[in-house]
């Protein structure tokens, strides 16, 4: 197993460019052991590095990870929104359905696409009803997302 203690450090740097990069080298690890330092991190003042622990965290695809990520869904970022969506859908851990069903509601259409999206993924039918209200969602993108989810679902 490759030494990571190096990145963890990096992740608490003053540096920007180097928490960024050290939470894309641990999500590149394959080291389930930078999890709890990764989620640490998920408290980062910079959006940047915010989203780039939860793709971090998905990358390493543990369900360990995901009651932190479920907290990321109310980042107040829109791209940590969205990397976090992505994330749960690469690790598919069903406890994220509840959640996700709230981010339909999001004010950001790639909210709504990303949470559609996964949510088919995730296959679980609760997921069907509050799809189908999205398919009088001003977006014609949002609108395709939630219909692709739903046959998905049936």
């Amino acid at each position: 197993m490759v030494d990571i203690s190096h990145l963890i450090a990096a992740l608490h740097d003053p540096t920007i460019k180097k928490r960024r990069a050290a939470a894309i080298h641990l999500g590149k690890s394959a080291n389930l052991s930078a999890i709890p330092h990764l989620i640490e991190a998920l408290s980062d003042t910079h959006h940047g590095v915010r989203s780039d622990v939860v793709q971090a965290l998905g990358r390493l695809g543990d369900s360990s990870a995901v009651a932190a990520l479920i907290a990321s869904l109310d980042d107040t970022d829109p791209i940590v929104r969205a990397a976090t969506i992505a994330a749960i859908g690469k690790i598919k851990d069903r406890d994220a359905v509840d959640p996700l069903i709230r981010c339909l509601h999001d004010k950001e259409i790639i909210i709504r696409i990303g949470a559609a999206e996964v949510l088919g993924k995730l296959g679980d039918r609760r997921a069907i009803g509050p799809l189908k209200i999205l398919r009088n969602d001003p977006c014609s993108d949002v609108r395709e997302a939630a219909e692709a989810a739903i046959r998905k679902l049936r």
